[in-house]
């Protein structure tokens, strides 16, 4: 007798997020993979992979969020290797030739990188020349369903958060020395960058609750996180909210949207990738009043900017009261909130990825 299953898994991506979601039946699973972190990523990804029988190696989607070091680096070494190790059947990817078709935006360098190696490794997986992964400003959020059976609703980004990217894009392009769009000199520009290829090269303690509930909300305004993709993805009766880097205020009008289409007050799911890190600065009162979650989980060991923040983790606690927070990594901005005094306190049960494991898996 065969089960329907869906499941998530945060790889130990340091400060930046590889997450792998598997659904299905469990004797026929369906995968996608969600960015590919920083470089040295890679190498847990193909551990991962290897689990995979020969003859199931197929990705439904790769979905890059958007192009931070800590999202893309990863999949772009992914793309470099020839055979690709999985087969990939789509690709979800704001790159520059999509948003300068319809918004004059101009891409960053590794997305020039990661465009490139798509139209030479995955050209049946990516159209160079479709229109944007965008929230429209009217009208029902767009959605997609997979092989297998899994819905995705997209969320972020809106067009405004697009546009606000393109000067960013166009100078870290031409400070590298080619213009966006380029793609036979970023093919070039990468041949150099030895950290993204294989080895051959390129072949063809925490302060009380309250104290920090008062702490000021400032949104995040970071250009690349607001262009996020991010989505809700739905197998049967089974969902997890997956939030990238995305601003609150873009998630928060979609989810209104979304609850407004479906008559509802809040959205029920059975978990939530918590936006940024838990950074404090994009997860928002409103945002965690319109959703309704037992498990909340936050992927980062707390390099560069020491995340998760603690004032992000006592709004979850206070506002969605979550049975469950899940980390994949135990470190001094985790630790506080493993602690059994802090379970206790607030009700919750804490989870995190040991060293011997390969990632921080839930079950839905």
């Amino acid at each position: 007798m065969t089960t329907e299953y869906m499941t998530l898994e945060m790889l130990p991506a340091r400060h930046g997020d590889c997450l792998w979601l598997e659904y299905g039946k469990d004797s026929k699973p369906s995968r996608i993979l969600i960015d590919g972190g920083p470089v040295d990523t890679f190498a847990r990804l193909e551990e991962r992979i290897k689990q995979v029988p020969n003859g199931q190696r197929v990705f439904e989607l790769v979905m890059l969020s958007h192009v931070d070091a800590d999202h893309i680096e990863g999949l772009v070494r992914f793309f470099a290797e020839k055979p690709l190790q999985m087969t990939v059947r789509e690709v979800w990817f704001n790159g520059w030739r999509q948003m300068k078709k319809e918004h004059g935006l101009l891409g960053a360098v590794q997305g020039e990188f990661l465009s490139a190696l798509l139209v030479k490794r995955a050209p049946y997986a990516w159209e160079q020349n479709s229109p944007p992964w965008v929230v429209p400003a009217s009208g029902a959020l767009p959605t997609k369903v997979l092989e297998g059976g899994l819905k995705l609703t997209l969320l972020s980004p809106n067009t405004k958060k697009l546009d606000a990217m393109a000067k960013t894009w166009e100078k870290s392009v031409i400070k590298n020395g080619f213009r966006p769009g380029d793609l036979d000199a970023a093919w070039g520009k990468l041949a150099s960058r030895k950290k993204l290829l294989p080895a051959e090269g390129l072949l063809g303690a925490a302060p009380v609750l309250d104290e920090l509930l008062n702490s000021q909300f400032l949104q995040d305004q970071a250009r690349p996180n607001g262009s996020s993709i991010a989505v809700l993805a739905e197998y049967g009766e089974k969902s997890v909210l997956l939030l990238a880097d995305a601003h609150p205020g873009v998630v928060v009008e979609s989810l209104n949207r979304l609850c407004a289409e479906r008559d509802i007050r809040r959205l029920k799911v059975d978990g939530v990738k918590v936006s940024h890190h838990g950074s404090k600065g994009n997860t928002n009162v409103e945002l965690l009043k319109l959703v309704d979650s037992p498990r909340w989980l936050i992927s980062t060991n707390g390099d560069q900017f020491k995340h998760p923040d603690k004032e992000c983790i006592a709004r979850i606690l206070k506002y969605a009261k979550p049975r469950e927070l899940c980390f994949n990594y135990r470190t001094e901005f985790t630790e506080p909130w493993l602690s059994q005094e802090a379970q206790q306190k607030y009700c919750y049960e804490a989870r995190v990825r040991e060293d011997n494991e390969l990632s921080a898996m839930l079950t839905i």
